[in-house]
């Protein structure tokens, strides 16, 4: 049984709501976007100035390794202007975070 209903196989979450109608909204929202092309940022970069979480797949131009580096440095900036934080969860992916949330590199390990 997964959130009261009984389920087989596949199981597809957006059917759920999560939290209850009247509820107050998340103050920070973890959003994914793929970058096509470096213009993308502009967009890209009012989520994080609005102070959520992005976790960006960059692998669409990871063959360029110009345009890589300009869309890396231009993220640098953003969180250096916003005191947030970057880090890359592999070649292809980075998590930015906005003002306040810093990164933890440590990985955790069972003792």
């Amino acid at each position: 049984m997964i959130f009261g209903k009984k389920s087989e196989g596949y199981i597809d979450l957006e059917e759920y709501e999560v939290g209850e109608e009247g509820q107050e909204e998340a103050k920070m929202y973890v959003k994914v976007a793929e970058v096509q092309k470096f213009d993308d940022l502009k967009d890209f970069a009012k989520y994080i100035y609005e102070g959520n979480l992005l976790i960006l797949d960059v692998s669409p131009i990871s063959v360029d390794d110009i345009e890589l580096e300009r869309v890396t440095n231009e993220l640098k900036k953003i969180v250096r202007d916003i005191n947030g934080d970057i880090a890359g969860l592999d070649r292809n992916h980075f998590i930015v975070t906005p003002t306040g949330v810093k990164i933890d590199r440590r990985k955790l390990r069972k003792f």
